[in-house]
């Protein structure tokens, strides 16, 4: 949900609590009034005819004392500890920096939890977004897929869905880099999976169809990322950063080797 594309009934706005009024200045309410909204009884509609008129400034009228990046942090951080439960370990595992870091009180808005007599965020998952693949309840692998012989990793690079699937330095923080490796041997980001057509070919991202095939990657023993379809693995080759990714003929050159963050079940291809 983005935040300024909503309406809300006032008094129902204050009593589900407002906002959080120890996140700062900007960043993070979004998710936090959506999961809190859902949790805690509401609905969240999306209304086809309706228009918003959204008037972006050319910069901030407003500035971040302590820097963007540690108060959009520090908010998302309150957002993940009040209401994503044991799930929020996930948040933590594409934001490592933020570990043990300072997120302020949330004894106020665990009251408002409480009082309210909201649902976990297991609810959430399984009743608002039950497509959504969950790391380490039907993945078998999640995190960065890193190519340690160049230190570069899988990245989106912010392509649409259809595009070639690209390589980017390894940052540790998730988003284009996030990739799971499903019980079903899906590579997936998000709700897209890596997808090729034939041998030798770039590898793009498409939308998830659960039928194997084209779709379908195994993780050896020799940490190659093997594609049945066309008998062939997932390779660097000579890519630098911000370049594509292919696959060729399996021989395990270092460039055909892929490391994954962290893996939930050790089997015989694991």
């Amino acid at each position: 949900m983005a935040g300024g594309l909503f309406a809300v009934d006032r008094d129902y706005f204050e009593e589900i609590g407002s906002y959080d009024e120890e996140m700062d200045i900007w960043g993070g309410e979004n998710l936090e009034l959506s999961f809190r909204i859902w949790q805690c009884g509401g609905i969240l509609e999306i209304i086809p005819c309706s228009r918003v008129g959204h008037v972006f400034r050319k910069r901030h009228p407003y500035t971040f004392p302590d820097g963007i990046d540690h108060t959009f942090s520090k908010n998302s951080m309150r957002v993940a500890e009040v209401w994503m439960d044991e799930y929020k370990k996930f948040y933590y595992a594409t934001r490592p920096d933020l570990k043990g870091k300072d997120f302020g009180d949330i004894t106020k808005r665990e009251e408002l939890k409480t009082r309210l007599q909201c649902k976990p965020f297991k609810w959430f998952l399984e009743n608002v977004y039950p497509e959504l693949v969950i790391p380490d309840e039907n993945v078998l692998a999640w995190g960065e897929v890193r190519n340690p012989d160049s230190a570069l990793c899988l990245d989106t690079l912010g392509r649409e869905e259809g595009d070639i699937l690209g390589l980017f330095y390894c940052h540790g923080g998730g988003g284009n880099q996030a990739f799971s490796l499903t019980r079903r041997l899906e590579l997936r980001h998000e709700e897209f999976c890596m997808d090729v057509a034939r041998a030798g070919e770039q590898v793009r991202l498409l939308e998830c169809h659960g039928l194997g095939g084209n779709q379908k990657w195994e993780h050896t023993q020799a940490r190659a990322l093997y594609h049945p379809a066309s008998g062939q693995c997932l390779d660097r080759g000579s890519a630098e950063s911000g370049g594509n990714i292919r696959i060729a003929v399996c021989d395990g050159r270092p460039s055909q080797l892929w490391h994954f963050s962290q893996y939930f079940k050790q089997d015989s291809k694991l």
